[in-house]
């Protein structure tokens, strides 16, 4: 480790060569732009092509509205569960640079491989008027490119915000305060380019052609994967410091082969190194927490553990190595209270689009809006409240609560749930009113708009994004921060897995309702003919799961205690005790 005052960074980073990093050539808002440069285009083409998918599924491979609303589900959760994969490779072997660059070329792949399925004769699917004959090769190609899409966005995912985070060092009290404004600007960047999918890439494949708007994204992509290569020369690395799964196993093994040991009431007796710098590579120790306790017995050194000599981590962990297993423990509460939230925000691309397709998108006597760019105001509600949030919000808050940060990061997530109350509550209000129209004039076989305004949709798509903002950018930081230093990756991976379980519990939610709702000859809540069915109903029902879902975290969050490193309390000794958490 570099000396502090020798103009390296300290907190472990080196260059792609393995060599200590100066920190006036690398890292900060220096390397940034090349990893939002990046995220932005990979996001272009991961909207571009999802935004619009559960049209092309029914529309092209002749699926029902059911069915072509869980398979995009499906895959979207799969997309983000891949992550995991991803995750322990950048933490265990390859480092999160080499991870991001080879899970590009997967990506690209995969989108090459989709738009020849919307574009090549004999892989196209024949269509005759608006109606598709699709193969079961053909969409077995259609699917296999999808999910080859979803391995490729696995490494990168769980990767990027982490490896942005990394290019502030966390020694440096500026850098340290800049890197939360980087998640902020990091998901303003994702915007971006998801604001350019849901508009110009959603009419492209509407008015244009599939080919075209599938085209656009893997290009999109190319120029993505060379634009994060380009800023090489200015990034920081973390060294990848082995497989976590190992040493997660190694304190389940040690605390369980001394079950019967008692724990000594003066912790400072457990077992860690003398050293400054803890056992796992690139972490910095941790302090002891008097929550599950179980597992402080892995610390406990015997007189077996003297005689050997030599540490053998199967039977003897330090207290850092136990911290960092109770550190995972203690995110999975507050992580499962993210999975309802990733339900409601799942619904933008299934069923407030199919809500968008039965009302009237005309502006003006000859331009239509597709119902799939109405996400365009989620992008802008999300574009316009991270820089109010940043600039506004946590400067007036924090001069209110005294804290670095404004909000703490759970009470941030906390306001972001509210909203997406209030996101379900509005997207039921539209229906009720969409059916009564439907009743009133006698519309429930009409294959025409009914006369409601597509753009009666924006309060809904709104309020998904400003609780975004809220609850979205709020668990990225607060994964990465809590997390153990080792375990960046797979943190920032197990945050986006409740993305998928969220659309795997939208399917599940709707295979459910459907089944129930459809029994003795009923057309259910949601037939393929909307008009006939009563969709409000569920959204009336994510409603209440998700004010349900906020009562329990109210009290996960109020259980929680935030994580501290041996740094963190050496900078208490020497501060005035202003509240950093």
């Amino acid at each position: 480790m570099a000396k502090a005052d020798d103009g390296y960074t300290q907190d472990g980073t080196t260059d792609l060569k393995g060599n200590p990093c100066l920190k006036s050539k690398t890292g900060t808002w220096k390397a940034c732009p090349y990893i939002l440069a990046n995220e932005c285009c990979e996001r272009l083409a991961y909207y571009g092509m999802g935004t619009n998918l559960v049209n092309y599924m029914v529309g092209h491979l002749n699926e029902g509205v059911a069915t072509a609303a869980n398979n995009v589900t499906n895959w979207s959760g799969t997309c983000y569960i891949t992550p995991l994969i991803g995750a322990f490779l950048a933490d265990s072997y390859l480092g999160r640079f080499w991870t991001i660059l080879i899970f590009m070329m997967v990506y690209v792949l995969g989108l090459t491989l989709l738009t020849m399925t919307a574009s090549v004769s004999g892989l196209k699917p024949d269509c005759t008027g608006d109606t598709c004959h699709p193969t079961q090769s053909q969409t077995a190609a259609v699917f296999s490119a999808l999910y080859l899409i979803a391995l490729g966005t696995g490494g990168i995912k769980p990767c990027v915000s982490s490896f942005g985070a990394d290019q502030f060092d966390e020694s440096d009290p500026i850098e340290k305060k800049s890197k939360s404004s980087f998640f902020n600007w990091f998901y303003f960047s994702i915007n971006i380019g998801a604001l350019i999918a849901s508009s110009v890439l959603v009419y492209i494949q509407t008015n244009v052609s599939w080919g075209w708007g599938f085209g656009v994204p893997a290009v999109c992509m190319a120029i993505a994967m060379v634009s994060f290569f380009l800023g090489t020369r200015l990034y920081r690395n973390q060294k990848p410091a082995g497989s976590p799964l190992t040493r997660i196993a190694q304190v389940l093994v040690s605390s369980a082969r001394k079950w019967q040991v008692h724990v000594p009431e003066d912790k400072s007796l457990l077992y860690e190194l003398t050293d400054k710098e803890s056992a796992i590579v690139g972490s910095r120790k941790l302090e002891h927490t008097s929550q599950f306790k179980c597992l402080d017995k892995a610390s406990v050194e015997t007189e077996e553990d003297k005689t050997v000599g030599l540490v053998n981590p199967w039977r003897l962990c330090t207290v850092t190595q136990v911290e960092e297993l109770k550190s995972i423990v203690k995110l999975l509460p507050i992580w499962a209270g993210g999975i309802i939230f990733s339900t409601v925000y799942g619904q933008m691309s299934t069923m407030y689009v199919l809500q968008g397709n039965t009302l009237d998108p005309h502006i003006g006597p000859h331009f239509k809006i597709p119902a799939a760019s109405l996400s365009i105001f989620d992008t802008l509600s999300v574009i316009i409240w991270v820089p109010v949030y940043d600039r506004i919000l946590v400067p007036f808050v924090r001069r209110i609560t005294g804290r670095e940060r404004g909000f703490t990061q759970l009470t941030r997530m906390g306001i972001g749930l509210v909203i997406s109350i209030f996101a379900m509550v509005a997207a039921g209000v539209l229906e009720v009113v969409r059916l009564h129209i439907i009743h009133r004039d006698n519309l429930y076989d009409s294959k025409d708009y009914i006369p409601m305004s597509i753009f009666w949709q924006v309060p809904q798509y709104f309020l998904v994004g400003a609780a975004e903002v809220f609850t979205f950018i709020g668990q990225l930081e607060f994964f990465y921060d809590q997390a153990p230093d080792a375990m960046r990756s797979m943190c920032s991976a197990l945050s986006l897995t409740t993305v998928a379980l969220g659309n795997y519990l939208s399917t599940l939610l709707v295979t459910i309702v459907t089944d129930i709702t459809t029994k003795n000859g009923k057309l259910g809540w949601i037939p393929d003919n909307l008009n006939r069915g009563h969709l409000d109903y569920f959204f009336w029902l994510l409603a209440i799961l998700s004010f349900i879902n906020f009562l329990v975290y109210l009290l996960i969050a109020k259980w929680y205690t935030y994580k501290k490193t041996a740094d963190d309390l050496e900078e208490e000794k020497t501060s005035d005790g202003f509240d950093k958490y």
